[in-house]
Order: C-alpha cells, then sequence, then structure tokens
C-alpha cells in the first residue's frame, strides 16, 4: 500500500493534462467543472481552512483603465505544478502544495493602452508527443494577451520558447483589420487539439460597425506558424453564411467573435466554438439578416478549420446576448442509449443540448414570435429559438406592478422607471424611449459557465437576474449626457457607421439595489433527464451593499464567475458581490460553509489533490472585478482540511 501511495505522488508530479486532477481551464478536456475528488465532502466542508496564500503582486499600478482590472484566473494543475495568469498576463508557476512561486514570467504589456478590456481566465499547458524530444519547452505554457499576442512558455522554467514564431510570441492582429489598438485582445485560455493551439480573440463592443473581425485561427505548437483560419463573418462569397448576408454589409461589420472559451472533441476532431453578436450590439441596420454564425455554436473542423455544423441561439443579435459559456461535452442517455453530446447555456437563461458529431437538437427547439423593432432602419428578426428545456431566468414582461425597494419611497421611484420603459418580455428590441432588457447583458449564464455532473445528468450554474436598461440615443445627446454626471451607473457607446449611440445601465433603485424583487443572482441544478430544475437556491447576499438601517439579507446577488462540483457531493462557488466563497450540497442546494474572501472572488474555483499524502486542495482567486465594483486584491487562495478531518461518507 504504501508503495502504492508513493507511485501515486510520483505521478502527480509528472502529470500530462489529461491525467491531472484539473489539467484544464473547465477542468477536464469536455469542460464539466466535476472532479472525482471525494476527501472533501458534505460530512466534513465545515472544517476547510485556509491551507495556503499566495499574493500576485499585481493591483494595476499604471495601468490606463485600472478600473477595469479584473482577477478571473482558474488556475490549472500539470506537470506538477500550478499554473496561473494575472489579468495583466502575468503567467506564475507554483508549488501546488505550498503555494510558493517557482517561476513568474511578465510579457510586460503596454499598460498605458487604453485596452477594451483588462482580465484573463487562464492558461493551456502542452506536451510534445515525442517523448525523447529533447532540450527546453517540450512542455509548454500557451495563452493569448491583452495586446494580442500568443505566448509560448517553456512549463518548467517560465522561459519564452525560441523556436515558437518570433522567439515565443504570435502577433495575433496580423491579418486583422485593427480599427483602434486596445480593443482587440485575447482573454480566454487557447483551446489546443494535438499540436494545435487554437485562439478567439475579445474585442471591444458597440464602438462601431467595423470593429475588428472574430476569425478563429489554429497555430503549431511547436513553430507557431498558421495551420487555418475561420471567419465566422462571411469574407467572400463561397463563405458557408454568405447566401444568408448582404455581402457589402458583411464587409463592414466585425465581431462575430470567440472570445469565452472553446472544447475539444478529441474523439471525432472537432473544436466546439461560441460566438459572439456581430457589431454593434443593439442596433442592427447596418447587419439586416439573421447575421448567422454570430451568436452561434460552431462545430470546426480542427485539422482544417472547416465548418461541420452550426446552430444560431440568437438571430439579428440586438441584446448583447453572446454566447459567453465554455460549451460543455458528455454523454446524454437517449432512449437507453449514450449519445455524445454538447450543451450550451446562454445569457437569456436557456441550456441547449445538441447531438456533438452532426448539430442535431436533443431536446425540441421551438422559433417562437418575438417583439418588433419601432427604431427606422432596424429589422428585428420576427422569431428566436426558444429551448424546451427549463428555463432559468423569467421570460415574461416586467410590468410596473413588479416594482420592488425597501421602502414605499424607493419602490414608487422604481414603478415610475419600469413604466417609462419599453418591455414586452424577453428579445424587446431596443428603442429611444429606452428598453427594459430582463435578462440583462449579463445574463442569465455568462462566462462562468456551468457545471455538467455525467453520472446524475444534471446541469448546475449560477444565474444573474438583473433587469438592465438600454437607450438608443443621438450623436448630439451622446456627446452631452456621457460628459454630464447625470447617468452615474451608466455606459456609454457611439456606435459610430449608424444612426444611433447607447446608452445602458442596470435597473436600479436610488438606494442602488435592483428595482425587481430578490433573488437577483441564484444557484440552478436542473435533472435533463426528467426536464426538470431540481432546486434553485439564492446565490449571495446583500452585505457590505445596503444602506446602514437594512440589515443584511440572503436575496441573491448578481455573479460573475461559476460553480464547480465534487465527487463529495459538493458545489463549490465564489462569484456573487459579497466576497464569500461557498460549499453547497449537490442534492437539496443547502448551504453547508461558507468563508469571506478577502477580495471579490469573481472567478471559477478549482480542485486538485497532491503531496504525500494526496491531500485535496480547493483554489479560489480573489482579486475583485473592477466592473463590478467588487473589493480589490491579489490573492490566490488554497483551502483544505485539517490532518485527520478526512472521512469518507
Amino acid at each position: 500500500m504504501t508503495a502504492l501511495c508513493i507511485a501515486a505522488a510520483r505521478a502527480a508530479l509528472a502529470q500530462s493534462p489529461d491525467a491531472s486532477d484539473w489539467g484544464y481551464y473547465g477542468g477536464d478536456a469536455f469542460g464539466q467543472r466535476f472532479s472525482s475528488l471525494d476527501e472533501i465532502n458534505r460530512t466534513n466542508v465545515s472544517r476547510l481552512s485556509v491551507a495556503w496564500t499566495y499574493r500576485t503582486a499585481e493591483l494595476g499600478a499604471g495601468l490606463a483603465r485600472a478600473g477595469k482590472l479584473t482577477f478571473e484566473a482558474t488556475p490549472v494543475l500539470a506537470f506538477g505544478l500550478l499554473y496561473l495568469e494575472t489579468g495583466t498576463n502575468i503567467v506564475i508557476a507554483l508549488d501546488p502544495e505550498s503555494g510558493r512561486a517557482r517561476w513568474r514570467f511578465d510579457p510586460r504589456i503596454d499598460r498605458a493602452r487604453r485596452y477594451a478590456e483588462v482580465s484573463s481566465r487562464g492558461v493551456s499547458v502542452w506536451e510534445s508527443g515525442e517523448a525523447r524530444r529533447p532540450g527546453p519547452c517540450r512542455r509548454r505554457v500557451f495563452t493569448g494577451t491583452l495586446d494580442a499576442r500568443l505566448l509560448a512558455l517553456d512549463a518548467e522554467t517560465g522561459r519564452p520558447c525560441d523556436d515558437f514564431g518570433d522567439r515565443g510570441q504570435v502577433d495575433l492582429t496580423r491579418g486583422v483589420r485593427i480599427r483602434d489598438p486596445g480593443a482587440y485582445l485575447a482573454t480566454s485560455p487557447p483551446a489546443v487539439y494535438g499540436n494545435a493551439v487554437i485562439v478567439g480573440s475579445a474585442i471591444g463592443d458597440n464602438r462601431a460597425t467595423d470593429v475588428e473581425r472574430g476569425v478563429i485561427r489554429a497555430y503549431d505548437a511547436q513553430s507557431g506558424a498558421q495551420l487555418w483560419s475561420f471567419d465566422p463573418l462571411p469574407d467572400s462569397p463561397s463563405h458557408p453564411a454568405a447566401s444568408e448576408w448582404n455581402l457589402a454589409q458583411a464587409a463592414g461589420t466585425g465581431a462575430g467573435n470567440a472570445w469565452g472559451v472553446m472544447s475539444v472533441d478529441e474523439e471525432h476532431g472537432l473544436v466546439l466554438v461560441p460566438t459572439g453578436s456581430a457589431s454593434p450590439d443593439f442596433y442592427g441596420g447596418m447587419r439586416l439578416g439573421s447575421d448567422r454564425l454570430a451568436d452561434s455554436l460552431l462545430a470546426l473542423d480542427a485539422r482544417s478549420g472547416r465548418l461541420v455544423w452550426q446552430q444560431q441561439l440568437i438571430h439579428h443579435d440586438l441584446w448583447d446576448y453572446d454566447l459567453a459559456a465554455q460549451p460543455v461535452l458528455g454523454d446524454i442517455e437517449v432512449q437507453g442509449v449514450p449519445v455524445p453530446a454538447v450543451i450550451q447555456a446562454t445569457k437569456t437563461g436557456m441550456l441547449y443540448v445538441f447531438e456533438r458529431t452532426r448539430g442535431q437538437p436533443l431536446f425540441p427547439i421551438i422559433e417562437r414570435p418575438v417583439p418588433t423593432s419601432h427604431v427606422p432602419g432596424e429589422q428585428a428578426w420576427p422569431t428566436q429559438p426558444f429551448s424546451s428545456l427549463p428555463a432559468l431566468t423569467s421570460q415574461r414582461s416586467v410590468q410596473p406592478g413588479d416594482a420592488w425597494g425597501l421602502t414605499f419611497w424607493d419602490r414608487g421611484k422604481c414603478r415610475e422607471l419600469i413604466a417609462s420603459l419599453r418591455n414586452e418580455g424577453i428579445f424587446t428590441p431596443p428603442d429611444t424611449r429606452g428598453t427594459l432588457l430582463s435578462p440583462g447583458y449579463l445574463g442569465g449564464v455568462n462566462w462562468g459557465g456551468i457545471v455538467f455532473d455525467e453520472q446524475r445528468e444534471r446541469v448546475i450554474a449560477a444565474v444573474n437576474h438583473l433587469p438592465m436598461m438600454v437607450t438608443l440615443i443621438s450623436p448630439t445627446d451622446f456627446e452631452r449626457d456621457a460628459r454630464s454626471d447625470r447617468f452615474p451607473h451608466s455606459e456609454f457607446a457611439r456606435q459610430a457607421g449608424t444612426p444611433y449611440a447607447m446608452r445602458r445601465e442596470p435597473l436600479l433603485s436610488p438606494w442602488h439595489l435592483p428595482c425587481t424583487a430578490p433573488p437577483w443572482g441564484t444557484l440552478v441544478s436542473v435533472d435533463l433527464r426528467h426536464s426538470r430544475i431540481v432546486w434553485q437556491v439564492p446565490l449571495g447576499s446583500t452585505e457590505g451593499l445596503t444602506p446602514w438601517f437594512v440589515p443584511s439579507r440572503d436575496f441573491g446577488m448578481p455573479n460573475m464567475g461559476g460553480p464547480i462540483a465534487t465527487a463529495g457531493d459538493l458545489v463549490f462557488v465564489a462569484a456573487a458581490l459579497d466576497s464569500y466563497l461557498r460549499a453547497f450540497d449537490i442534492e437539496t442546494g443547502r448551504e453547508l460553509w461558507k468563508y469571506k474572501l478577502p477580495a471579490g472572488g469573481q472567478a471559477t474555483p478549482m480542485t486538485y489533490r497532491v503531496g504525500r499524502n494526496q491531500r485535496q486542495y480547493l483554489v479560489i482567486s480573489a482579486g475583485g472585478h473592477g466592473p463590478l465594483g467588487t473589493p480589490r486584491g491579489d490573492y490566490l487562495i488554497a483551502f483544505a482540511l485539517p490532518p485527520g478531518a478526512a472521512a469518507h461518507p
């Protein structure tokens, strides 16, 4: 038995991503975010305590847009080290047992540049199939940067791999129409298929019609040579979506990009790609039609980049309902037979499930009529695809009678605000009088993604229920209002090339709380076998967010980040605005444990085992989220059970 333990410990030090407990951003190659570890379980989770803390020292000093800094990273464990990345692309390797730094690489992005985002969700690792390949960089860490470089680092030392591209990096702006420096970035870890490293891009929203295009590209992991590229928007008459676009409009349109995490199906040679809206988000008069392949789940041949199948989940997006969540792969039982499937969660709060090789829906999708646009020049698509699975958010219209508040006064103000806005339920188009979006552009389900418990055939998701407002305004009003102090919670955008600029903000009361009744964030478990919601519980409290005279309540708060689950019958999630990391019972949704983080936990946790006794650790990034206003920090925190507490149920 002792020999077996020693062998297991040694194996842990040399593990490849596939053998790791958490070798990929989404836990495994399928992105299921479900761990087979059960040392920490429902009987002992209350005894979790901090095992170690690492400080990255990245707090945004010298950043031109430090207010946008986030720490959304989920580390990965491979080759005996824990790899993570700051929001400014500093890559760090830690000892997974002690949290001590082994190496650190700073790509030295231009901190004076005004980046559209200041975030990075993690790195990917790769190992050469040539077992006896001599020299450094047999094992590599890949990441994209805010200034649009693809980096290859030696996994053991952190030094750039000189044989990759130009001394360890590839310029991702090459061959791309760059409109605004700092608005074309990489924020999610690349996908890896064999020797191909596949990257998308994050593109600053709503600047104009002709922003950068969302081309997806694959590069050779050893040389950095480009292997293939695929543009979701038509770039020629032979493009698979060309027949559904006006090609002249397509040429002047951008985005349609894959900014979220992609998934790889090794068995069938596919890369599953979630795409976002064509530009700009809230006015589509210059991109009439369905905008096919934008807001779509794409299955590309991972060897060639050829489109194998596609499913568009938002037609002619006018709501910023990008497909943000990672597609999750797994088997779904259909009439007693396991079928390879892909599950896509969306900002609309809907779940879609497709057969993975051909893209056929495994649960019916119904095209339903939706509200029309009243804006001259706009042609909202007349129908949208509704999943037959239970919706995770409400789809009905929000009425003045739905107004909520702490007092009669703020409830009355919310009632007046709701009455002033157009809202006919989900997919109500933006309007010059102002439109209430429910769900808002945070979601539903955002980049935090979902858990898939394959054995139970259950999906677990952190869901937002925060209505938003969007108003189309004239360019003159834009210049005036953006400089005024009348809209302190608003975001403005020019939408150059269209007749309208845009203002958007959350639907808040004078007390800065949502105008609709809680919960404003939930954790939800959905049973796919029986097409039902098993449980739904509030996620987060109002602690520190309400006026002094109002006690804290577990109302459920807006969240950014995702859950994980384990064979210990637990779901772990932070994400909410109150900065707690929580554990829930996977069967009932009952909260079993929580810990107040020193900064906002807007990230997805991960778990692994390491060391002589194969102790299980739970790790979360706690650095806050600039746009959400959560407390800032630079912490990576590992939790574990005290010695002797690891009793199995």
